[in-house]
């Protein structure tokens, strides 16, 4: 018996010390909540000393095991510890999903950085909370004008709206704090109404491959995401202020933020800013003053399995419009037009009067989520908008106060989305989405509504697919399908319906006649279907190619379709066109990224072919009793936008590190074989940081920004007789201006620093060297520079 024993035991032995342990161990660790790859976090295997860490990209590798069962313990910096049992048989892969909390009080995040959470195929561009901090007395667009590839078509020095590699408005999606804005995005002079100190970071995704937030993104989707609640129990938050020179004026911004270890939060925050007349080098840019005052509040619960959230904002802001915009007669546009400095400059002054705009938005969002096993993590979203725009223009004797523009524009927004892991490789987001929106134009303005009422109905479906295909192929596959329904109520006058011949094309919209109108009754249906396919190889833990073709389909929006009359903060007239169909856009791109300890650099290049393209242009000017104005209409064309942009940071010496940006773009109309109106020139941005985290932190950076001349532009040049002279001038309004460089220096030092706090100090030069110049894509050029040099204090308090 004791002989069988042990010729038992000495082949066990004999089998345990002859067993293969040449087995590897090859993981991902992710959030559990949006994908992204968890860097440096720890792999321990229980009961042994072997130790490892993911690498930028969240993978790692664990060398010479055996077949068997081993368990492990996973730990990072941002989340609780788990453990996960792993059966390994030959060569293993797994995939690692952790319960992801951020748990300081500052995220920060290289800009430009990939960070892939919502596509996976295409460069994700990303500004971080000291980024945005930097321009906390500004807005959205001022922050993302940082990033290559992105432009703004502003309207004075305080209207700036984000323009991605030549598109903007309607074409551009806007995704604030999980609700798409819905604030009249349409005008190229309404600004997103969003607080940019409310926003912990800003993610943007260029081109249409983001189908769980919209198909008819042509131009790309900016995400701005709002502060984590770490799952522990704290209370913190942090004061900004920033005082200003040029304009005179100030911001603030305030947050405070509870959280608690069994999952609860709630958060307060409030910023105002108020700046008079803003300066060009050389003169006043009279009324061209800003007021804004923005409050939020939020209550959540954030379990692992199950959670909710309910969110209120309001943001409101009045905006002067330049004064010298506004004018008399046409001989007074041609005078403007070849004038040096505005023709109407009065001394600085905060009154901010007529010509302006008044908005307000708000936003009521509730959402939950519940994790079900073997299906995945399901989502309910609700959310409801209300944006009240008021235009006023230059106005006598009983009416000067009264609007001459007032939408109410409500939304309602319903949305139910699954996020399911397939497998360790395949992840599937499918999604069902409702909306409905009422227009209503105030008639008592007493002036012909440019929209006109309606009602807009949309839904969308989509199912978006990721398949990592081993360690070095990634695939990315999507679909999705959206209807719109508009019904509209609109009085058109009568000469203009039957010269556009609507009276033929849309005889079955036709009410009634009312005197010199028509009243009609347009009813519009556009099924649109968008598509995106693309890959991602990684090369190493360093460098990846991103290759994606999407498809995107837009329905035209209301401006386009109904824009009939004067729209007063653009100072122009507007004419739509009502047979408009909707764009369907084929972008191509190629992106490579590659980055360690030394270089990051990242270079995008994309084809853009967009057929039933949307254009406004400028096609001759109007005299009215309100004075003389451009007319801008709409039509439809082909075109081709095609271009490069990259980014290069170089860190050369300890603590210094050289960025640089350039970004070249092409649009062509290719049906009138000319150049396309408004498209942004060349421009590079070169930049020097001295950053050394032992010297409080200081950081001081100077840069460089150099725009070109746009060469390339459409002649929408036009004759006007002028009635005091007797003559006919010819109106340019076509030849771009000069090229410019501005000269820019940032800096800032953290005076007291302890656990629980830290005081930041912080002062910027804007335009150091007071360079007078007119930048092509501001849409009052024509009228006066931009803004001179200012002098930026700002002052940060985190507790």
């Amino acid at each position: 018996m004791q002989n069988t024993v042990l010729m038992v035991l000495l082949l066990a032995v004999t089998h345990i010390f002859s067993q293969e342990c040449d087995n590897t161990l090859t993981g991902i660790i992710t959030d559990l909540h949006d994908g992204s790859p968890l860097v440096d976090a720890n792999v321990i295997v229980a009961g042994s000393e072997i130790f490892t860490q993911t690498d930028l990209d969240g993978k790692f590798k664990i060398p010479n095991l055996c077949d068997g069962t081993y368990s492990l313990q996973v730990s990072h910096s941002d989340c609780l510890t788990q453990g996960f049992t792993v059966r390994i048989s030959g060569n293993t892969t797994k995939k690692f999903r952790m319960e992801h909390h951020l748990e300081e009080l500052d995220q920060i995040v290289l800009k430009g950085k990939s960070s892939g959470e919502n596509t996976k195929t295409l460069v994700e561009n990303q500004l971080s909370t000291d980024d945005l901090e930097r321009f906390s007395s500004g807005s959205i667009g001022d922050a993302l004008n940082s990033l290559s590839g992105v432009s703004s078509l502003n309207t004075g020095s305080t209207v700036v709206k984000p323009m991605i590699n030549g598109l903007h408005s309607s074409r551009v999606v806007i995704i604030n704090k999980g609700v798409r804005m819905e604030d009249q995005e349409w005008g190229a002079e309404h600004a997103p109404n969003i607080d940019i100190n409310s926003v912990e970071n800003l993610t943007l995704i260029k081109g249409a491959g983001a189908l769980q937030y919209s198909g008819d993104a042509v131009g790309g989707v900016i995400v701005a995401n709002a502060p984590n609640a770490p799952v522990i129990d704290s209370l913190f938050g942090k004061t900004l202020l920033t005082g200003a020179t040029n304009g005179r004026g100030f911001s603030v911004s305030t947050q405070l933020t509870k959280t608690s270890h069994n999952g609860w939060y709630g958060s307060v925050q409030g910023s105002f800013k108020k700046f008079g007349d803003f300066e060009a080098p050389d003169y006043v840019l009279s009324n061209t003053g800003v007021v804004e005052g923005n409050g939020s509040f939020t209550i959540g619960l954030n379990r692992y399995d199950h959670g909710f959230e309910a969110y209120y904002s309001i943001f409101k802001t009045e905006i002067g419009i330049l004064r010298a915009s506004h004018l008399g007669s046409a001989q007074d546009q041609v005078r403007a037009i070849n004038s040096d400095v505005p023709l109407f400059i009065e001394p600085f002054t905060y009154d901010i009067d007529p010509p302006k705009q008044d908005a307000t938005h708000q936003v009521a969002r509730i959402n939950g989520f519940k994790r079900i096993d073997g299906l995945g993590k399901l989502s309910l979203h609700y959310d409801f908008q209300r944006n009240n725009r008021l235009e006023y223009d230059i106005r006598r004797g009983d009416d000067k106060d009264k609007a001459s523009l007032d939408l109410e524009l409500d939304t309602h927004t319903l949305m139910l989305d699954l996020d399911s892991f397939l497998n360790d490789d395949l992840r599937l987001k499918t999604g069902l989405m409702g909306s409905y929106q009422n227009n209503f134009a105030d008639p008592s303005t007493g002036v012909r509504r440019l929209i006109p009422d309606y009602d807009k109905y949309d839904f969308g479906v989509y199912a978006v697919a990721d398949y990592q295909y081993n360690n070095n192929w990634m695939f990315e596959a999507g679909a999705r399908f959206d209807y719109t329904y508009m019904d509209a109520m609109k009085f058109y006058r009568t000469s203009l319906w039957e010269s556009k011949g609507y009276d033929v094309l849309f005889p079955e919209f036709e009410v009634r006649k009312v005197g010199n109108q028509i009243l009609t009754n347009p009813q519009l249906h556009y099924p649109n279907v968008s598509a995106t396919l693309g890959t991602t190889y990684s090369f190493d833990n360093r460098s990846k190619l991103f290759l994606n073709y999407s498809v995107a389909s837009r329905a035209p929006n209301p401006s386009e379709l109904f824009s009939e009359g004067l729209h007063h903060s653009a100072s122009r007239i507007e004419i739509g066109e009502l047979d408009l169909n909707s764009e369907v856009a084929h972008n191509v791109s190629l992106s490579y990224k590659f980055q360690n300890e030394v270089w990051n650099i990242s270079v995008n290049t994309f084809v853009n072919t967009i057929q039933g393209f949307i254009v406004i242009e400028p096609t001759g000017v109007q005299q009215t009793i309100r004075g003389n104005f451009q007319i801008w209409e709409y039509r439809q064309t082909d075109a081709q936008l095609l271009g490069f942009d990259w980014d290069v940071s170089y860190l050369f010496a300890e603590n210094f590190r050289f960025n640089h940006q350039f970004s070249f773009l092409k649009g062509y109309d290719r049906i009138q074989e000319e150049a396309l109106i408004n498209m942004p020139p060349v421009n590079t941005q070169n930049e020097i940081v001295y950053q050394n985290p032992k010297i409080k932190n200081l950081r001081i950076s100077l840069q460089s920004n150099y725009v070109f001349m746009q060469n390339e532009y459409p002649d929408n040049n036009f004759e006007v007789f002028i009635p005091e002279t007797g003559t006919t001038e010819i109106v340019d309004v076509s030849t771009p201006p000069d090229a410019y460089h501005l000269l820019n220096f940032s800096s800032s030092i953290t005076l007291r620093s302890t656990n629980k706090s830290k005081f930041t100090v912080g002062l910027d030069i804007t335009n150091m060297m007071n360079t007078s110049y007119r930048n092509y894509l501001n849409r009052l050029r024509y009228y006066a520079d931009d803004t001179g040099r200012n002098f930026l204090l700002n002052l940060k308090f985190n507790y």
